[in-house]
Order: structure tokens, then sequence, then C-alpha cells
């Protein structure tokens, strides 16, 4: 006569054996992953538009207007807020809209977003290239170089990050209008700035460049 069965042992299912996972929920398990990566993509593809839009942007800098401060190809983060809660203040390097009307063509939907997100990411300049350039003067201070001095009401201004060869002709004197902020390159003889075009209004600041990204030897502060 056999002994009578006895029911199985708990422990035995805790002992923490693998159970092995059946076929058909491995491949749901794919299926649905598969599903939600085209959603998980776009998701990071809003966000990095909207970080690009209203808080922090790379920027590719093209042109040797900056140097030594900055040099062709550097990369730098612009703080887009900077200005919202506070005001430019001499010495802050900021990118700003070019201060001459330039009209953008119209642009596919898929197109405007991968441009944004290469924007974000300083893996490309913008369709309409911004400036950047170092707050001088703001509004109400007078403005003068003389006798390749800068002038701020009369003061020398105190440039530690010029070059000693940098050469400035004479200009001004003028008064900056308040609402606007007076802007010059680093590089002084090869810089397209208010000397030419004139106080920038605060209204076409993009935001305050204030870390310098790349290349990784150069990395650091403004």
């Amino acid at each position: 006569m056999s002994e009578p069965s006895t029911p199985p042992d708990p422990d035995e299912f805790a002992s923490g054996v693998p159970v092995p996972e059946p076929p058909a929920k491995k491949k749901n398990s794919r299926l649905s992953f598969l599903v939600e990566l085209p959603i998980l993509v776009l998701v990071a593809l809003v966000v990095a538009v909207l970080i690009k839009t209203f808080l922090v942007q790379a920027f590719w800098i093209p042109s040797g207007s900056m140097i030594h401060t900055l040099e062709i190809n550097d990369r730098v983060l612009v703080n887009k807020l900077s200005y919202v809660f506070g005001e430019p203040e001499q010495g802050d390097v900021i990118v700003f809209d070019p201060p001459f009307g330039v009209e953008e063509e119209a642009e596919p939907l898929l197109q405007a977003v991968v441009r944004s997100v290469a924007e974000s990411l300083g893996l490309q300049t913008p369709a309409v290239e911004d400036l950047i350039k170092r707050v001088i003067a703001v509004g109400g201070q007078e403005l003068e170089v003389k006798d390749n001095q800068v002038l701020i009401d009369g003061v020398p201004l105190d440039e530690p990050y010029l070059d000693e060869s940098a050469l400035m002709p004479d200009f001004g004197p003028v008064e900056v209008p308040i609402g606007t902020v007076f802007v010059m390159g680093d590089n002084r003889p090869r810089s397209q700035d208010s000397r030419r075009f004139g106080p920038i209004d605060v209204d076409s600041i993009v935001g305050r460049a204030f870390v310098r990204v790349w290349p990784f030897d150069r990395w650091g502060g403004l």
C-alpha cells in the first residue's frame, strides 16, 4: 500500500532558483518596448527643445571676435533665465539677436525639431546667427575710447581679458541709452560690435554665457 502523497514544501519555491519565463511573456515585453521606443524618443526631443528654448542652450563660436576668451569652434552654455530675474552687468558675456533684420524662411516641422535639437547641443549654428560679445557699458553710462583705453564715465575700465597688444581707435564719447547695453568683442581690432552698430536693446539678449564646455582642456567659467 503506497504512502499518502504530501503537499509540496513552500520553501522549495523560495530557494532562489529562477523560474523560466514563458516565451509568450518575453515576446510581449519586446513588443511593448518597440511600441514605447518612438514615444520615448519623441519625449526626449520635446524635452531637449524645451530646455533649449527656455533654460540653457549650447552655442558654437564661429568667429574670432572674442579671442582669447573664446576661440573659434569653442562651445559655451548660455543661461536664458539670467535677465528674467536681473539686469545685464558690465563684464557679462552675452548672446543676442543680430541688430539688423533678417527674415527666416519657413521650414517643415520635422526639420525644425531636428535643427532645434542640434542647436541645443551646440552641433549646429542657428539659421540666423546670434552674436556673442561682452557688456562694456549699461544704460545711463557714458563710454569713450581714448588713447587705447576704455573710459566709463571718465574712469578707465580694468579689462584683464584683453590682449596687451590690442589696439583700439578713439571712439566717442557716447551716452548709452536706458534699456540698452554697449557691447564689444575681446578681440578689439577684429570685432564688429556696438562701435559699428550701436548699443543693443536689452530685450534682444538671448542670455548670458556662463561656462565654456568644449574643448575639454579649455573648460571653465566666463
